[in-house]
């Protein structure tokens, strides 16, 4: 299924050769990145996915204090973390002693980058007996939700109904490769969002958690508040607080309250107990 704003001949095919080279396309060249019969494309395929991790433009566009410590105390919350290759080996063992309890790894990012350190961190934030999962990084204007949700869920962004397993997150921020809302239209953003989560859903059963900064929300967006009954929301801000929420969420599952962590960087809270951390996990 595509979003209704993909229209149009891409143009001619390009032969395997020149794809090999990551030539900018032109007017006679295919983006592998792109979906085949939409228009217009992308430059190229992915120039730096392993600089593109969740909140790496937050900084950027949002007031931001990263060094910040959130108020809430860690007792009426669950530490976390957020990692990608950007980070290599993790040291699990120490995050685990530092009363870190769950993990997030980037898996994807639109449909040809996967995270060459994936499964070494999501498997030794699991061995370490972290509750972990998966999440892919959004580039609305490469190729439609529906493609890109599948290329997540076939390579890391699957779920398991094993209680270890959090559910999909979909990272939805600042374009890191030109206008930040992609160049779409709220209308159409929010059709491509609808298009991800419907197949994340249909594929694993379960409804994606949504990674987003309030800012980025209400610009690119509207402010839409189309997602809220179903889909949990992972807020992005570097403060003492979480802020103000995007339309329709009353509250935040998740929140990315750091960049600037021990260890790792980017720290979260679950708004919650272990116990409703494990809930999450279960569905």
């Amino acid at each position: 299924m595509c979003s209704p704003y993909a229209v149009g001949a891409l143009g001619v095919a390009v032969t395997a050769a020149v794809l090999a080279t990551l030539v900018p396309a032109t007017a006679g060249t295919t983006d592998p990145d792109h979906d085949a019969g939409t228009d217009p494309a992308p430059a190229s395929s992915v120039p730096h996915p392993e600089r593109d991790w969740m909140g790496s433009t937050i900084a950027r566009y949002e007031k931001a204090d990263p060094g910040v410590s959130p108020r809430a105390t860690r007792a009426a919350s669950v530490e976390g973390v957020d990692v990608s290759d950007h980070q290599g080996s993790v040291d699990w063992a120490a995050l685990w002693d530092d009363n870190v309890r769950f993990a997030y790894v980037k898996a994807t990012e639109s449909t040809t980058y996967k995270n060459p350190s994936f499964a070494g961190q999501y498997n030794g934030s699991f061995q370490q007996g972290m509750i972990r999962g998966a999440y892919h990084f959004a580039l609305p204007d490469r190729s439609s939700g529906t493609r890109q949700a599948d290329f997540f869920v076939s390579n890391g962004g699957d779920w398991s109904n094993d209680g270890k397993t959090l559910p999909p997150v979909l990272d939805l921020e600042y374009n890191p490769y030109g206008a930040i809302c992609f160049g779409l239209t709220a209308s159409q953003i929010v059709d491509w969002i609808g298009d991800f989560t419907a197949r994340v859903k249909e594929r694993t059963g379960r409804q994606p958690v949504i990674y987003t900064a309030t800012g980025w929300w209400k610009t690119c967006t509207g402010n839409s508040a189309a997602f809220a009954e179903r889909n949990p929301l992972w807020l992005a801000r570097y403060a003492a607080t979480p802020g103000d929420l995007p339309a329709g969420w009353a509250t935040h599952t998740l929140w990315q309250y750091t960049s600037t962590g021990p260890l790792v960087g980017d720290h979260n809270r679950f708004n919650g107990s272990l116990t409703g951390l494990k809930a999450l996990a279960t569905g």
